[in-house]
């Protein structure tokens, strides 16, 4: 039935309404006799009247036709429908009066009052069972989705009303936090407590559940969403009337708080003054120009004007990336942008690009930098950031480059993890080659966490403060130091101005900022609250997940706690001892030893034995 109902046009299916609607005018004529006291019988009357019934048919089918009462879908049947059902049903009244006095009928005037309200409750009532049959039949032959809401206020009620009707969707009950509305049946159905969820779904075969909560903080949404996930289930939230009406347009378009914002101090931007002098006209290499250090370094190096760019990087991606902004904003400078892709490690593409445009100053950033997946993977980390940066300086000495610039680390100061040590392995290659190479300046520049850079804390915190939290912080006693990525740019661009070789650069960065005290400021400024003891109902939770392999507590800036000041107010300068050319070559050579054996032991044992102060805080000692 279902199929030949579904293979019928739609001209086709006016039709049968219209022959349903002709087949009721007997059975009201038939009623409507039978309800009156009249000289003869209810069918005798209708003898008498069947001359004038096929006048009354044509009548009906052209009145019909015209109201296009046919046309309606039983679905879209409601007041509008009913409306010429009534105007139809008051039409064929008229009709059978002036036909009843044509054939001479003698008939109460009520007869034909009681005629048009009799017809009218027939076609009504075969349209509303006719809805209901119908529907019976596609939702016997089409699985429902049966949907739990969670919410029964007033939405939750209002979306269960638009639901009953649907095709496809069935809903079952209501759950709500609310006490008050729990054991009561709201729309028809009841409401339960959450704790039943489980209980629900398994007794109910419930498979979607929907937010109608939009009253919420998206925080407390996300994390009923996140739970309900875990337990198999689809959840889609409903939105607000203010977003379906699009007066939430505007919150679409606004950002996370710029991560400067959390520096907790004042920004050290003081342009880079006479330190362009040192690019100018230059063609300058960055390593690592797709990445987050890197690309500023390159937007700042433009401002410089040097003669050419060349941007080295590994990723495909992010090389692509740099190269479209810079080309855009080189429009007109007169600068060759120049994408290299390619390893640091690779000693014969770097010979070949240093050679090959003339390149005069290196800034190296290319390193692998994220603790916990160097920790993880050690060996291709000392692999890149060890003898990625030995390749590039060494073959930069080779070249004739008059300034080498290494991008170094906080975390090079008695490291307690693989990533640590290895830019802090880097520090002794190039001190090294500071000694014996005075025709080209190395050196070294060493800040703390840069806000808002690829993988750091800050991004991290809006990532999942916008998952509805948890906010994880790893111990309350974590503090660092943090900077923006301008100053840490401005840094090493300054520092390379001033080198005179072999020294470390360090930043006045302030005090170092507790962890936990900027997962407060982070989860605040988006318009938040901490949910924690003091605040139970509060949005958003920081979990203390504990310290990480090779984590510590603080950083330091130094080895031995000397600073020398410079021409720039904020910036210093330490000279750290270093080894020796034979013992640097003893470390490259093990180095290299265990990473052709994939010793990952033997690696971390080098790092102890070479590196000063290496696990000193336990973090690292472990691992050995």
């Amino acid at each position: 039935m279902l199929k030949l109902l579904s293979a019928l046009s739609r001209s086709q299916r006016a039709y049968v309404f219209l022959g349903i609607d002709l087949a009721l005018i007997p059975a009201a004529l038939i009623l409507t006799y039978g309800v009156q006291v009249l000289p003869t019988s209810a069918l005798e009357t209708l003898r008498v009247s069947l001359p004038i019934l096929p006048y009354l048919l044509l009548i009906a089918a052209a009145l019909s036709k015209s109201l296009g009462l046919p046309n309606i879908q039983l679905k879209a049947y409601e007041r509008f429908g009913i409306g010429l059902t009534a105007l139809y049903a008051l039409g064929l009244s008229v009709a059978l009066a002036g036909l009843s006095w044509i054939a001479g009928l003698k008939l109460p005037i009520g007869t034909h009052v009681i005629f048009g309200l009799c017809y009218f409750i027939f076609v009504v009532a075969v349209r509303i069972v006719l809805l209901q049959v119908v529907t019976a039949m596609y939702r016997r032959a089409e699985p429902r989705s049966r949907v739990l809401i969670y919410g029964a206020g007033t939405t939750g009620t209002q979306l269960a009303q638009a639901l009953s009707a649907h095709d496809s969707i069935d809903p079952v009950a209501f759950v709500d936090d609310n006490t008050s509305l729990q054991g009561m049946l709201l729309a028809g159905l009841p409401v339960h407590p959450p704790a039943r969820i489980t209980q629900l779904v398994r007794d109910r075969r419930i498979s979607r559940v929907v937010l109608a909560m939009p009253s919420l903080s998206p925080p407390k949404q996300a994390q009923i969403a996140r739970r309900l996930q875990k337990m198999g289930l689809e959840v889609q939230v409903l939105p607000s009337f203010a977003q379906l009406i699009g007066e939430e347009a505007l919150i679409d378009k606004l950002t996370p708080v710029a991560p400067q914002n959390f520096l907790g101090r004042k920004s050290a931007d003081g342009g880079l003054e006479k330190a362009c002098q040192s690019y100018v006209g230059r063609s300058v290499l960055v390593s690592g120009a797709g990445g987050s250090i890197g690309s500023e370094l390159c937007r700042q190096i433009m401002n410089c004007r040097p003669t050419r760019l060349v941007l080295y990087e590994l990723s495909e991606l992010a090389l692509y990336t740099v190269h479209q902004e810079l080309t855009h904003l080189t429009e007109g400078m007169g600068v060759e942008i120049v994408p290299v892709l390619g390893s640091v490690t690779d000693a014969r593409q770097v010979r070949k690009v240093l050679a090959d445009h003339h390149v005069q100053v290196v800034l190296h950033a290319a390193a692998y930098k994220h603790v916990p997946l160097v920790e993880a993977n050690p060996l291709p980390g000392l692999a890149n950031n060890v003898l990625g940066t030995r390749t590039l300086a060494r073959e930069a000495s080779a070249a004739g480059v008059e300034r080498f610039i290494l991008i170094s680390s906080d975390k090079a100061v008695r490291p307690a993890n693989v990533m640590g040590a290895s830019k802090r392995m880097a520090e002794l290659v190039v001190q090294d080659l500071a000694t014996r190479h005075a025709e080209t300046v190395f050196t070294m520049v060493r800040f703390g966490n840069v806000l808002g850079s690829s993988g750091s804390v800050v991004p991290l915190f809006q990532d999942q403060v916008s998952r509805g939290g948890p906010v994880t912080v790893t111990d309350v006693r974590v503090k660092r130091f943090f900077m923006t990525i301008r100053e840490a740019v401005q840094l090493v661009l300054k520092a390379g101005a001033v080198a005179q070789g072999g020294e470390v650069f360090v930043l006045d960065m302030g005090k170092p900022v507790p962890i936990l005290q900027l997962a407060r400021q982070v989860i605040e400024s988006a318009g938040y609250s901490v949910r924690d003891e003091v605040n139970p109902d509060g949005d958003i939770e920081i979990e203390i997940i504990g310290l990480r392999p090779g984590e510590k507590l603080e950083e330091e800036l130094t080895l031995n706690g000397d600073l020398i000041g410079t021409r720039y107010q904020k910036i210093f300068c330490t000279h750290e001892k270093h080894l020796s050319e034979i013992e640097v070559a003893s470390l490259l050579r093990g180095l290299r030893q265990a990473l052709a054996s994939g010793d990952e032991g033997a690696a971390r044992a080098l790092i102890a034995r070479w590196v000063e102060g290496y696990g000193e805080n336990g973090a690292g000692r472990k691992r050995l």
